[in-house]
């Protein structure tokens, strides 16, 4: 076992009981110290973070946990996110020029928002418009909002299995509108994959925040960075 991997397998098991037990400071402790040892914020969010949160879905998905506890797991996560994580994600971006907008949310039946806001926040400092719909958005939201921001890219995160249909739901009424050559739609989120984003004809499959970015570049006719 490389000693990257005995790190993520250290924090991740630190980690799984501060969600556990839904302790904010003690999850933010670990980040940070995560971060001081040299991770960068999306190795950890990617390698640490993100798969604890696809084993939260599918204990959810299962009925072993219930609400109260998903809530108190994104409670911890959130903090995570915001006093730890986007600070230090600013930090390293410069200023950036507008390159292009993006509607993003996580799609009807899913509440899950971790994952999404942190391709949000990858994308605005990487010089994207982003407009959040936050969670459970339906499908028509998601057009209606493109419309009103003029949006290029439509993103559509899912952490729930039960929830996906719903990407398949907007890309079809894109077309039966007459819409679906005005955006580029890019969908992601952990159990989402890049066979399934193509036979819904999605325009490209976002693996995790970073990829999500050099997605959205390359609809945008960019370079990869």
């Amino acid at each position: 076992m490389s000693n990257n991997s005995k790190q993520f397998e250290a924090l991740s098991a630190e980690l799984d009981q501060a969600l556990a037990s839904a302790d904010e400071g003690k999850g933010v402790e670990i980040a940070n110290r995560a971060l001081e040892n040299g991770l960068t914020p999306s190795t950890f969010f990617l390698d640490v973070v993100q798969p604890l949160l696809y084993q939260v879905g599918k204990r959810f998905e299962r009925l072993e946990i219930f609400l109260p506890e998903l809530m108190k797991t994104a409670k911890v996560v959130k903090a995570i996110q915001a006093e730890v994580l986007e600070p230090a994600i600013r930090a390293q971006s410069g200023e950036s020029s507008a390159v292009g907008a993006v509607v993003i949310g996580t799609c009807k039946g899913d509440i899950h928002d971790i994952g999404k806001n942190m391709v949000g926040l990858m994308l605005q400092v990487n010089g994207f418009r982003v407009f959040d719909l936050g969670t459970d958005v339906p499908a028509q939201v998601f057009i209606d909002a493109a419309r009103e921001k003029k949006a290029d890219i439509i993103g559509v995160s899912s952490l729930l299995t039960t929830s996906m249909p719903y990407m398949a739901d907007l890309i079809e009424r894109l077309e039966g509108l007459g819409l679906r050559d005005q955006y580029k739609v890019i969908v992601g989120g952990a159990p989402v994959t890049e066979a399934y984003a193509e036979r819904i004809r999605a325009d490209v499959y976002g693996a995790n925040a970073v990829s999500a970015v050099e997605m959205c570049r390359r609809l945008m006719g960019l370079p990869a960075r």
